[in-house]
């Protein structure tokens, strides 16, 4: 297992970590099997999306921000519970198949780290596996 580490630069963002997880697979010299990408934090997430177009992220940021506002009535009170919902409803791994040593990605999807409440300094722990 390899541990990235990515240094977040806004309280929400997503950031492209296609390219830092490729290198992962590179240095694995694994021709065919899977890669696993996995963040260790409540407040953060992984999501592979579109990454052509920051219109897209931007849009999926506005819409997270009105399902749950920073600034409702949450019982958990130290103002990142917004947070803590959208990395759950994002989810915290992402799975990628591996074909000839590259990750198995459309046209248009990247690998992201999504940020809900930085500015901070994320681990990403990646994985690779014959399969």
């Amino acid at each position: 297992m390899m541990k990235l580490t990515v240094k977040t630069q806004k309280r929400e963002e997503l950031c492209d970590i296609t390219s830092e997880v490729q290198k992962v697979v590179d240095g694995s010299g694994m021709s065919d099997g899977i890669c696993y990408v996995y963040i260790p934090h409540t407040t953060a997430a992984v999501a592979v999306q579109e990454g052509d177009d920051s219109a897209v992220g931007r849009d999926i940021m506005a819409h997270l921000r009105r399902l749950f506002p920073r600034d409702a009535q949450y019982e958990h009170n130290d103002g990142n519970m917004d947070a803590h919902l959208k990395a759950i409803l994002v989810g915290n791994a992402a799975t990628v198949l591996i074909d000839k040593g590259k990750l198995c990605l459309g046209t248009w999807q990247s690998v992201f780290l999504c940020e809900f409440d930085g500015p901070r300094t994320r681990e990403v722990w990646v994985k690779v596996r014959a399969g």
